[in-house]
């Protein structure tokens, strides 16, 4: 702003040429321009925001992305067929990109959060599962069982 002033004073009380005020001050022939057209900087025009083409598809995406949750993971729909399901089932006329990023604000929203457990002296943690084993060369299915300390 006091740049501005001292720019467009120097320039109309004739201290110093356009030329001289455009190479001292590295300033482009066109912001010399509108320094002396206006005593201050213009603002800036603030358009009406458009709505997103995507808003009234992100409900059907949130519910693709939840039923997602309960499939095996290679399973889970892909950005790319997100798209295709919205263009085809639903009439949606945008980009993929707008899709994708809708996604990914979705699922950093929605991950799940875990906290650190802390655990006192002699405390153990007990676990029960089964395993695919190759024993006596057939694949056998055995039960597990898996014991922790975890205090540390």
């Amino acid at each position: 702003m006091e740049l501005w002033g001292e720019i467009r004073r120097r320039v109309l009380t004739g201290e110093i040429s356009q030329r001289a005020a455009r190479d001292e001050y590295g300033i482009h022939w066109d912001t010399l321009q509108k320094i002396l057209t206006y005593s201050e900087p213009p603002g800036y025009r603030l358009t009406k925001p458009r709505p997103s083409k995507l808003e009234p598809f992100l409900p059907i995406i949130h519910e693709i992305l939840q039923n997602d949750r309960s499939v095996h993971r290679k399973q889970r729909h892909t950005g790319k067929r997100i798209f295709e399901r919205l263009r085809d089932e639903h009439g949606y006329s945008g980009g993929i990109t707008i899709v994708r990023e809708a996604i990914r604000d979705w699922k950093a929203q929605s991950r799940e959060v875990f906290l650190p457990l802390r655990h006192p002296p002699g405390e153990a943690q007990v676990d029960f599962g089964f395993a695919d084993v190759w024993l006596d060369g057939t694949l056998t299915k055995v039960a597990l069982f898996v014991m922790t300390l975890p205090y540390l």
